[in-house]
Order: C-alpha cells, then structure tokens, then sequence
C-alpha cells in the first residue's frame, strides 16, 4: 500500500468531504467556518454554482487542448476577458498551471526583455517552492533549505516592515529605499539589474502591507535604471485586498509584469503572467509553453470566476467584509495583549502574537490557531517565527459570516490565554 509523504503536514485535522460557500464539511458531517479558502484559491467559495456548471460543461465538450498544439475556445476567451480587469496597457498574458510557474516565467521575460540577469526581491517575500522561485524566497528557510546551491542572478533588499522595526510607516519606508539604493550601488549594480520583484501585501511572510510610498519609489528607481516592475499578485489579486489588484492601493502604479494565480479560477490550477505587448515579444521563441498551461477546464472555470465576482460585486464585499474583520479582530487584541499587531487589507488580515518583552511569540499563535480548529474555525499561521495567526475568508463571505470568525477566535484566544 503506498501512502502520502510523511512530510506533508495538515494544518488543521479536518479531512473534508465536501464545500459549499464559505464552508467545509467533513467526513463526520461537522460543519467548518473555512477561513484558509485554501490558502486564498477558492476566491468564490467553495463549489459556487456557477463555477461548477462551467466546469461540468467544459469536461463534457474539451478537457485537454494543448496550447501550443491546437488553440481552444476557454483560453482565447479568457484571455479577451482579462482586458476587462487587467491594468491599462497590459495587453498580453500568457497562462500556466501555479504561481511557481508563473514567477518563474515573469523572470524569464524580465531577463529576456532588458537584457540583464540579477532579480531584487525582498526580505520575507514568497514566490514559491520550485528552484527558481524558491531562489527568489525569504518568508522562512523551510523553502530553501538542504537544496543549495540557489539559482544564482538574485540578490535581496530590505522589506518595509514598519512594526517589526519599531519604527513609523515613514521612517521604516525612507530606510528601506535607502537600503535598495545601496544594494544598487554594490551587490546588484542598477544596469545589470532586469527587475524587481515584490508582493503589494507580504504573504507568507506575515501578512504586511507594503506601504503605498515603497511602491512608488520602487517605481521611480526603475524608471530610472530601466528596471521592470514585477507585481506577484497570486495572492493579492482578483479582489483579495478590496482592489482587484493589490498594487491598486497605490495611486498611479502600474507594474510592468503582473502575476496572477490563486483565486483566478476558483481552485481550479491556472496561473498567468501579464505585460505589455512591447515587454511580452521581447520573450524568445520557445520559452513560454508547457504541457497543460491555460487548460480548456481551467479556464472555464476561470471565466465563470470573472462573471460571479463583477456580478456578485465581489470586489466591494472584500473591501467592506475586509474592514469589519479588521474591526473586529483589533476588539479581540485590545483584550488580549499578546495580540501585539493586526493588520491587513481586505480580506488579507494577519495576528501577530508576541511576549511580554516583544520577541516573536510562535507557541501563542499556534495554541489559539488550534483552539480556533476545534472551534470550528479554520485559519493558518505565517511569517518567519510562525507567530502570525492569517484569515482569508472567500469573497463573498457576509458580515454574519465575519462576526461568527470574530466570535470564535475571541473564543479560541481567550481559551489559550
């Protein structure tokens, strides 16, 4: 008999047999509050009705067109479809199976497009665990470790991350592009660097926004050099913040190469890249393709996504449900003090628990994080120490929906307190 490798490890005990919306049942029928959403994938719940007609009617007609065989209609669709929600001027994409993928694809075509090799990335950003992109992570060394040497060409600068500095948005901003500017003049010279790669809301990382003022000078020191922008939005896109793209919270910017993933089908595996069609071309011949990228299933699926969230307003509903569970979860800290930071945008809230004395507090946010499992809600950790407890409800979970998680994890750490 063989069995799953013993170093895939739950981070809940719930074995699901089914979803439905904002929950998941399991195979003793008890009903589960699902805020993971699958590490932020099932964007339109679990099993939305018009998702799964989509899929059903797309097994039935085409599930395998192999893209650079023969074209299909799902993807050229699709793609039509994502000028409706891609940023002005990005009039290219190119559609694959997981965000790995697609990081790794958006740093081919930086390279392929200036000519230059060395990727910025920045301290605690995750972009995935295949070799490229693993060379590409700093949210914790889990990722990287016992698989040097890294891919080489990378270099990292430091992250905006005001409170773990103890210093204000706007001192920690003003250090942080100091510190780039430096890194520019010694370990990746400014022409030879192809990109910038960063998330607009750290994910795995600890769930920290990344200040409107680093964005905009990550976006005049390209400009200056040469250098592309690269937005990893897998996680940030399709409304998770209460913008359709994360990096819509700062006014003006535009990335040049967006990545999506995650919620773009609901939990179907598709992924895609995004540029404009002067950046895209620049890409040689060959090296973009891949045996199931842009899969006729998937991309249903992905199409049906689009129409529920315009037609729900599922955008709006983030932002508004956002708001209500960061209100709500600022309550909870105000009573527990080892609740040291809660932060977010939209539904992208993280609890970062720390001692009485400020160090990073991992065995409080774990102990609340399964208090909250057995309560019935379901939530993951992140950040480097695995002291930040994150929520990532689906969006169209409703404001009843948010004061019962409230309810719980008040519940959860009042227990564990």
């Amino acid at each position: 008999m063989a069995r799953l490798s013993p170093v895939l490890q739950q981070a809940t005990p719930v074995q699901a047999a089914r979803g439905e919306g904002v929950h998941l049942f399991d195979t003793d029928g008890r009903r589960h509050l699902d805020f993971t959403a699958g590490i932020g994938v099932t964007s339109t719940g679990h099993c939305h009705p018009r998702v799964v007609a989509a899929a059903q009617e797309q097994v039935g007609t085409l599930i395998h067109g192999q893209y650079t065989t023969v074209m299909h209609q799902p993807l050229l669709r699709l793609a039509e479809r994502m000028g409706d929600v891609l940023p002005a001027g990005m009039d290219r994409v190119f559609f694959l199976n997981s965000g790995s993928e697609a990081v790794e694809a958006s740093v081919r075509l930086a390279r392929h497009a200036t000519g230059r090799q060395i990727v910025v990335a920045f301290d605690g950003g995750f972009h995935g665990r295949t070799m490229g992109a693993a060379a590409l992570t700093t949210s914790g060394a889990k990722i990287r470790a016992g698989i040097g040497p890294m891919m080489g060409g990378v270099e990292f600068a430091p992250f905006p991350y005001a409170f773990r500095y103890g210093w204000s948005e706007e001192e920690t901003v003003a250090f942080c592009l100091r510190e780039l500017d430096r890194v520019l003049l010694t370990a990746a010279p400014a022409r030879d660097v192809a990109a910038f790669l960063i998330e607009p809301v750290l994910g795995e990382g600890g769930y920290v926004p990344t200040p409107p003022a680093f964005l905009q000078g990550l976006r005049e020191r390209a400009d200056a050099h040469g250098i592309l922008l690269i937005a990893d939005e897998v996680q940030t896109g399709y409304g998770r913040t209460g913008r359709f793209w994360g990096h819509q919270h700062t006014d003006g910017l535009t990335p040049d190469i967006l990545i999506t993933a995650k919620g773009l089908a609901s939990g179907f595996p598709l992924s895609a890249i995004a540029a404009p069609e002067a950046i895209m071309e620049k890409a040689l011949p060959g090296s973009q393709g891949g045996t199931y990228g842009g899969n006729a299933v998937s991309c249903a699926a992905a199409l049906a996504t689009l129409d529920v969230i315009t037609e729900e307003n599922l955008v709006e509903n983030a932002r508004e449900q956002g708001l209500r569970l960061l209100e709500g979860l600022r309550k909870v800290a105000v009573e527990n003090p080892g609740i040291a930071d809660v932060r977010g945008l939209g539904l992208m809230v993280g609890n970062e628990f720390r001692t009485a004395d400020g160090a990073p507090d991992p065995a409080a946010a774990t102990r609340a994080h399964a208090a909250a499992a057995e309560r019935g809600l379901l939530l993951l950790t992140c950040g480097p120490f695995g002291n930040v407890v994150r929520m990532i409800p689906p969006l169209i979970v409703t404001a009843e929906q948010i004061d019962e998680g409230v309810g719980l994890w008040a519940d959860a750490v009042r227990a564990t307190s």
